[in-house]
């Protein structure tokens, strides 16, 4: 072999080696074991919400709605753990801040006919979020379902002595001081008040703020809990995903279809009204008669799955001023409607105990697949009607 052909094969060696060299280094292929090849990080964008390169494929699946991500994006939620924040509601504190990053969000009336809401962030940084409010016991119940010790966010909470008890419930369940994210234990600068963000004068209780990353970087280093607590126990060795299914073809959908109801009978400022849009196969909310806007980027709330569960509801009795804590039946089974591709599923639901998942089927026994997207369960008392058109 002459000089001139073994340096070409020289050449043509060094130049495949170097290829697979940097496919290896520089791509987003996923190796053996789930472990993904590193990706140039994501940057800090506004609102102090990471931004992502949206030009990137989506290839990954939320485990906690079915959303598909770029491997990116999974490799940034896979460094922490489910997130619940405790949102109020009141009609003065709206338009809140966060609320259309959250995965999946749980409402019920929180005292006096106003609702409350646990919005559950995982796969999405939502930046600034609030104004958050107190603890309730029965939205305990439902982030309990989020693996092992779920980061839960709150203002203090309700303490009355008796079954409505949700400070005393969290130090029970080991959570105090630790996957417990309360205020009163936390403060500035991980949350602070802000006044001025809601362009008006509001009371003292609708100006509290954090966000996603100050929370999951506070229990990161104050806590030690990221995706895997001090022991190396990873949050989700016993969470159970609930299954998705891609949207019904457009062909497939009707023109129009909407969910309404009440909470409380003539508690107008808390009526809800989610309507199908055919074209994003999505449900926009609208509450108190107008629609219900994200503050920081103008956009109306949405789902693609809304859940009504009907649970026994009551009052705790506990000697509260005006007997205003309330309890539902969270645990058990009951009736259940879904909404998704602009069809109404009637079924039930069922959750063993504080942990288990809560388990949704139609009418004939087979387990609810969700729609890929935020999924908004809703907790009506029974009896409580909801008007479909």
């Amino acid at each position: 072999m002459d000089n001139k052909k073994r340096n070409l094969i020289i050449a043509v060696v060094i130049y495949i080696v170097t290829t697979l060299v940097s496919y290896i280094l520089f791509s987003n292929l996923a190796v053996p074991g789930g472990i993904l090849v590193p990706t140039p990080p994501p940057e800090k964008g506004k609102d102090e919400r990471v931004a992502f390169d949206e030009s990137l494929p989506k290839t990954e699946e939320c485990p906690l709605n079915g959303v598909k991500y770029s491997k990116q994006q999974r490799q940034w939620w896979e460094k922490h753990r489910p997130l619940g924040i405790m949102i109020e509601n009141h009609q003065e504190a709206r338009p809140q801040s966060g609320l259309s990053y959250a995965d999946v969000v749980y409402e019920a009336v929180a005292e006096g006919g106003i609702t409350r809401v646990l919005a559950v962030y995982y796969c999405q940084d939502a930046g600034i979020v609030g104004p958050v409010r107190s603890a309730r016991t029965y939205f305990l119940d439902f982030i309990s379902e989020y693996g092992d010790y779920p980061l839960y966010t709150h203002v203090g909470g309700a303490n009355t002595p008796g079954p409505a008890d949700a400070l005393s419930q969290i130090k029970d369940y080991g959570w105090n001081l630790y996957n417990d994210l309360n205020e009163f234990s936390i403060s500035y600068p991980t949350f602070k008040r802000d006044y001025d963000r809601l362009g008006r004068a509001v009371a003292t209780e609708h100006t509290m703020y954090s966000s996603t990353d100050k929370l999951w970087t506070y229990a990161k280093e104050k806590r030690k809990l990221t995706n895997k607590d001090n022991d190396g126990n990873s949050w989700d060795e016993n969470f159970t995903k609930y299954s998705f299914k891609n949207d019904a073809k457009e062909s497939e959908r009707p023109a129009s279809q909407s969910a309404s109801f009440d909470f409380w009978e003539s508690y107008n400022d808390y009526s809800v009204v989610w309507a199908y849009d055919k074209a994003t196969n999505s449900y926009v909310r609208i509450n108190g008669g107008a629609p219900h806007k994200d503050l920081d980027n103008g956009k109306q709330l949405s789902a693609k799955n809304v859940v009504i569960l009907f649970m026994n509801e009551r009052r705790a009795n506990d000697g509260y001023e005006g007997n205003l804590h309330m309890l539902y039946g969270t645990k058990g089974t009951g009736r259940a409607t879904i909404f998704m591709d602009g069809q109404e599923i009637k079924g039930t639901w069922s959750k063993k105990d504080r942990e288990s998942r809560l388990v949704l089927r139609d009418n004939r026994g087979q387990e609810i697949e969700f729609n890929r997207g935020p999924i908004w369960f809703e907790i009506l008392a029974i009896g409580n009607s909801v008007i479909v058109k």
